[in-house]
């Protein structure tokens, strides 16, 4: 027996429609074309003029059924088709009636119906009809549709920040992010092409006109070649001429005023019909104002009563029925106004609103970003050039060279800051902060400024240059001089980028990893399935890459980093060992990171002796070994002192200078002048490798 359930039968239907919707579109267009050009018997015409019909009030009805525009996104080419199929029936029609005098019995019935038996006022009708939809329907649906798409486009980049905005205030995600661009983006094609489409309609009413006039005259040319008197050929040929062009006009009518609905329908989650109601007869005051001048007006000396008495009952019977409603919304909602005392909420409500307020309250932001207020207008500007823009490329930047998605940045205002001071929070403890003036500009000098210039003292926030805040119209003479001059947003920007890429071994969580481990699955699952979870979890995982971003090192290339782990993790589980291992099998990226144009690394290396002192104890790996007093604080003060001038003078010309160690003693050398250097990178021997070249500028050395 055959499963016949509805699920099972719409299952069949939808593959069907999937295997045979392409074949049967393009069939019906070469049929369409098929009458344009070959003659086709009155009882095909009458098949053709029904369904012509039936799409025609099919489409009128799904149009006030749609609850918003882009739903019907295919719209404009349906209208292109059914003006291109309305027009193969005109000419199918025409055909007929010119040639064998007769077009069918749907043309016959609708002429003998409105004709009857007086020929002017079949004509009158048709005129009217041509009329209402040329005049009204059609140009207004056009000029609407012409409106409404250059609205939708000048609104396009307002609501591109606005997505822009909600993404990076963390309040949706990349997803709905992309989903709310591409309905945009729909909406705009869609109106653009209803913008064309109402060309169409236009230009439908217009060939109507002229194919009936043409009909008219050729009928009653033909019909007096065949021996008819004028008048006897005027009367057959106007009724079959009529009739065709109301069989014509009326579906034509249905389809421009389903052009006209769709564009004129504002965008809601209710049908049409539920809006009307909702926005019309959810009014009880004014139902109860329009019931009181009906009946007035029928009280009139002349005025016919029962009419208007009638349709003030009615409207009296909707008073009655909406007369509790306390919006308009509320109406199909069922909500009523409680009469014996004020609207307030139960108490069940209010108490589970009182416990989301303080879960609300629990929640901490990752990264968050406190300004003051005369830093807001800094947010969003018109010209795209506000803080969350600077922000959206942030986070693409950070992906593209760190590895890592940034999480959203929650910018909010802070009334216990400084008018233009802000403050930036990680997992809601402060780590950085910083004034700045809008409305002028920072002039920095890196070393190369000829001169002084007028203006407020300050440091840059991001590095500590020395830099002065400077009016708009000093601009130029600053660059003149040799400073580098940047806006407000840029200066806290910056700041954030320098802080944020210094803390990303902070921000970085476990559910980060799971989704960097779960992107590497697609295209090296072998080794996430061999590696995660019997022999690390997300969180040995975690650490390893903490340590990584730590130091600086990009962790875009997730397959090499988790092969790395799974060839060593059965020798050590020591994630500070294992980190090592990882880095020495990122030796290219290192190497790229710290190179000059030429693919050359410009080092300083300690003295042999001294990498042999450090190595006798950091290989112990026990702070009471014998060898441990060999190494006392004093001489590794005096080394990490001996590092920084060498670094210092070998860095001169702006060179990217690195510390090269042993393996053994790397991790060791990197912590002891991290302190005081933090932004010296320490690689060891068999990480620079690849390189194409090494040049050691220095030797560390230190006399006892």
């Amino acid at each position: 027996m055959s499963d016949l359930t509805p699920g099972n039968s719409v299952g069949r239907f939808g593959e069907f429609l999937r295997r045979y919707a392409d074949w049967a579109l393009g069939l019906g267009v070469l049929c369409l074309m098929v009458t344009l050009l070959t003659p086709i018997s009155p009882g095909v015409l009458d098949v053709l003029l029904a369904f012509n019909i039936t799409c025609s009030l099919l489409m009128l009805l799904v149009t006030m059924n749609v609850k918003n525009s882009a739903e019907l996104s295919t719209f404009p080419t349906v209208l292109l088709f059914a003006t291109l199929f309305r027009l193969g029936i005109n000419v199918a029609s025409t055909r007929l009636i010119l040639s064998d005098g007769q077009a069918g019995a749907i043309i016959q019935a609708f002429g003998d119906y409105v004709v009857g038996e007086n020929l002017t006022v079949g004509l009158v009708v048709f005129l009217i009809l041509i009329i209402i939809q040329f005049v009204v329907i059609t140009k207004g649906a056009g000029r609407i549709s012409e409106v409404a798409a250059r609205f939708v486009l000048d609104a396009m980049p307002g609501k591109q920040m606005a997505i822009d905005a909600d993404l990076n205030a963390g309040l949706i995600d990349s997803d709905s992010a992309r989903s709310r661009r591409e309905q945009i983006a729909s909406e705009a094609e869609f109106y653009g092409a209803m913008d064309g489409a109402s060309k169409f309609v236009r230009g439908d009413a217009i060939a109507g006109l002229i194919i009936t006039a043409l009909n008219l005259v050729g009928g009653i040319a033909i019909g007096s070649m065949k021996g008819m008197s004028v008048g006897e050929a005027a009367e057959t040929y106007s009724m079959f001429t009529i009739g065709d062009g109301l069989v014509s006009q009326i579906p034509a009518l249905f389809v421009s005023t389903a052009a006209a609905v769709l564009v004129t329908r504002a965008n809601s989650e209710k049908s049409l019909g539920q809006n009307l109601i909702v926005q019309v007869g959810g009014r009880p005051k004014a139902t109860l104002i329009a019931a009181g001048m009906m009946f007035t007006i029928g009280m009139l000396p002349g005025m016919p009563v029962i009419p208007f008495s009638i349709l003030a009952t009615v409207l009296l019977l909707l008073w009655r029925g909406t007369r509790d409603v306390e919006s308009p919304n509320d109406l199909l909602d069922g909500k009523r106004v409680e009469s014996t005392s004020p609207a307030t909420e139960p108490a069940e409500e209010s108490e589970k609103t009182d416990e989301q307020g303080a879960l609300e309250l629990l929640q901490v932001d990752r990264v968050a970003l406190e300004i003051g207020y005369r830093l807001i207008p800094l947010v969003q500007d018109k010209n795209g050039t506000g803080i969350l823009d600077h922000i959206s490329q942030l986070r693409r930047r950070f992906a593209t060279r760190e590895g890592v998605v940034l999480p959203p940045v929650r910018i909010k205002d802070n009334v216990r800051l400084e008018p233009g001071a802000y403050r930036i929070l990680v997992g809601g403890q402060e780590i950085a902060a910083g004034t700045i003036e809008p409305g002028q500009f920072l002039a920095m000098d890196g070393g190369s400024a000829s001169g002084k210039i007028r203006g407020r003292q300050t440091k840059d926030p991001a590095f500590g240059l020395p830099a002065w805040w400077i009016a708009g119209s000093q601009r130029d003479e600053a660059e003149l001089l040799g400073y580098t001059v940047i806006d407000p947003t840029s200066v806290l920007v910056t700041h954030l980028s320098e802080i944020l890429r210094g803390s990303f071994h902070e921000i970085l969580s476990r559910d980060d990893v799971k989704d960097l481990i779960e992107n590497a699955k697609k295209t090296a699952p072998a080794v996430v399935e061999e590696l995660i979870p019997d022999r690390m979890s997300y969180g040995d995982v975690q650490r390893v890459l903490r340590n990584l971003l730590a130091e600086g090192v990009p962790v875009r290339n997730m397959p090499a980093i988790l092969e790395a782990l799974a060839d060593n993790v059965a020798r050590t589980n020591d994630t500070e060992a294992l980190t090592e291992l990882v880095r020495q099998r990122l030796g290219r990226v290192l190497c790229e990171l710290h190179s000059d144009r030429e693919g050359t690394i410009h080092a300083v290396a300690l003295d042999p002796a001294v990498e042999s002192r450090l190595s006798s104890v950091v290989g112990n790996g026990n702070a009471g070994a014998p060898d441990a007093g060999r190494v006392s604080p004093a001489y590794l003060q005096a080394l990490v002192e001996r590092i920084g001038e060498t670094l210092g003078a070998a860095a001169r010309g702006g060179k990217d200078v690195v510390l090269l160690a042993r393996s053994n003693v790397r991790r060791f050398l990197h912590e002891l002048v991290g302190a005081t250097l933090p932004k010296v990178a320490v690689l060891s021997y068999n990480e620079v490798v690849p390189a194409r070249a090494v040049e050691t500028t220095a030797i560390v050395k230190l006399d006892e």
